[in-house]
């Protein structure tokens, strides 16, 4: 059995995929590529996978596939892997190669314990090409260090510190046990990986290792502003997913901590479908932010109030006029100081 296997989603990514792959085949031996042609046509992406493949038969693989999105190529990678670990990379990122080598020796070594652990969370690096800055996003407040821990033991995280598919390693198995099973031909479905598992994770350890370097600013990518305001409906599909995926309640009964950061991370994520519903200005989809606050307070009156207030916490209530252009502001203001898109 392979120790990790990396997961690639490609897509029309003949211009960068080699350099992220190139990252990923310094760990050798002990690691799986596993590249995905996602129905590429524009280039030779998939040329570049198979060739790959015949270079290094015993550590990449290539799956093409019709167009299924990157939720269908994270789907395929968890199906088809051999490795004991698992972690997604986006073919336009690229990791760490000192990073890696530190991070496969812990891996290494937890894998010989008694119990596997069940997840690895890593730092990331913003890399944004538009203003040539880097910005490292760490866990050391949030999670101990150098030792396995549970969910138990963790403190508060700070806005922008959020898990993110840049910062985890699962277990392979737990994944699949868990049944995760992403949405096709839909956009930010990352959100779901980094929080449909995490009741079923049992252990982590923390590595404060730069490894991830996540490559932001071109004006097509799926989190520029524009591009979110046009694929909104997406961004509020698997809003109302997460909504539904996880018993918040029993979640919290079992380990409050736990449900203390998930509940935060799904008002975050209400919170950013109401404010590019309201960005986008039209009536339609002020409506559609109006019937997602209503469906939740018709659904569980609980909830909609612990994430009205976590959202009016942070940004203004998005259900008034004047709290929606508070929102909106808030959003510009945390946009500017994290650089996240």
């Amino acid at each position: 059995m392979k120790l990790l296997t990396f997961a690639v989603p490609c897509y029309n990514s003949a211009a960068y995929m080699e350099h992220c792959i190139e990252t990923l085949l310094t760990g050798g031996e002990e690691v799986e590529i596993i590249l995905v042609d996602d129905g590429s046509t524009k280039d030779n992406t998939g040329e570049i996978a198979d060739r790959y493949a015949e270079r290094y038969p015993d550590i990449v693989r290539v799956i093409h596939q019709e167009n299924g999105g990157h939720g269908e190529g994270v789907n395929q990678g968890i199906r088809h892997a051999q490795g004991q670990y698992y972690k997604v990379v986006d073919s336009d990122d690229w990791v760490d190669t000192e990073a890696l080598q530190r991070v496969l020796a812990k891996l290494r070594l937890l894998a010989q314990g008694p119990e596997p652990l069940d997840l690895m969370v890593c730092n990331y690096v913003y890399e944004h090409v538009l203003v040539n800055t880097s910005r490292v996003v760490n866990y050391k407040s949030a999670f101990p260090q150098n030792r396995v821990f549970t969910w138990d033991e963790i403190s508060r995280f700070h806005a922008g510190q959020y898990l993110l598919m840049h910062s985890v390693i699962y277990r392979t198995q737990l994944l699949r046990d868990c049944g995760l099973e992403l949405p096709k031909h839909t956009f930010y479905v990352d959100n779901i990986y980094v929080y449909q598992p995490l009741p079923h994770v049992k252990s982590i350890y923390y590595m404060d290792e730069d490894l991830y370097r996540y490559f932001i600013g071109r004006e097509d990518q799926s989190v520029n502003e524009k591009v979110m305001v046009q694929r909104v409906d997406q961004q509020l599909r698997i809003t109302r997913i997460m909504l539904d995926c996880c018993d918040l309640y029993e979640i919290k009964a079992a380990n409050r901590k736990l449900g203390r950061y998930m509940t935060s991370y799904l008002s975050m994520m209400v919170l950013i479908s109401s404010v590019f519903l309201i960005i986008s200005g039209t009536e339609e989809n002020l409506e559609k932010k109006n019937q997602l606050w209503k469906d939740i307070h018709d659904k569980d009156i609980r909830l909609y109030r612990k994430l009205k207030y976590a959202s009016i916490s942070f940004a203004g209530n998005p259900t008034s006029m004047l709290g929606r252009k508070i929102t909106v502001g808030s959003y510009h203001v945390a946009q500017k100081i994290y650089k996240f898109n």
